[in-house]
């Protein structure tokens, strides 16, 4: 039985890119569980880190603490948010610029059950640097703005990391599409 050219290219071509992928994955899941293992070494740390103005550094200092002088002043932006024991409810997110290079900075001050705005006015901010966007970094005030309760310390143990699983997916697709193909050709050679 001769094979069908096309299909088989593509068949082929299908397979190898997904496991390609697998493989892909399996190198992603080493580099997670070495950034995870960073992060966790970064939360021992007693030394404040600066909040790097340039977006490359920040992800070095996620999930260690910082102290910034930081002005600014508004309402609260509330959002989705947990509080130190675990309640869902609205983290209030203020802005301030930071004085050194005049980074903008995100700051969590806070969590509460309402989502109505609070009044905020920052000069100094501590708490914890947490990953916010590709780029960006958010810090997670220490102690709650008054009328506040304190929101939920930032956890590399909630960064997911389950490449491993993806990894198997792309091993599992390219299995069934070759199972497929292997089925469609005796199909074929029996008709």
């Amino acid at each position: 039985m001769r094979l069908p050219l096309i299909p088989t290219v593509f068949v082929a071509g299908a397979v190898a890119t997904m496991i390609a992928l697998g493989i892909w994955q399996l190198g992603r899941k080493d580099e997670k569980e070495a950034l995870l293992a960073r992060y966790a070494q970064a939360e021992m740390m007693t030394e404040d880190a600066p909040l790097m103005g340039k977006s490359l550094e920040r992800p070095q200092f996620y999930f260690r603490h910082t102290t910034l002088t930081c002005t600014g002043s508004g309402v609260t932006e509330p959002r989705a948010g947990a509080n130190k024991e675990g309640r869902v409810g609205w983290a209030h997110w203020a802005r301030c610029t930071e004085d050194v290079d005049h980074t903008p900075v995100l700051v969590n001050i806070g969590w509460s059950q309402n989502p109505a705005t609070v009044p905020y006015e920052l000069d100094r901010v501590a708490g914890i640097i947490a990953p916010d966007g590709p780029d960006g970094a958010r810090v997670v005030a220490d102690e709650p703005a008054p009328g506040l309760e304190a929101s939920a310390r930032p956890d590399p143990r909630s960064i997911p990391n389950n490449h491993l699983a993806y990894a198997g997916q792309w091993f599992f697709f390219a299995l069934t599409a070759l199972v497929i193909y292997i089925r469609a050709l005796r199909r074929r050679s029996r008709a």
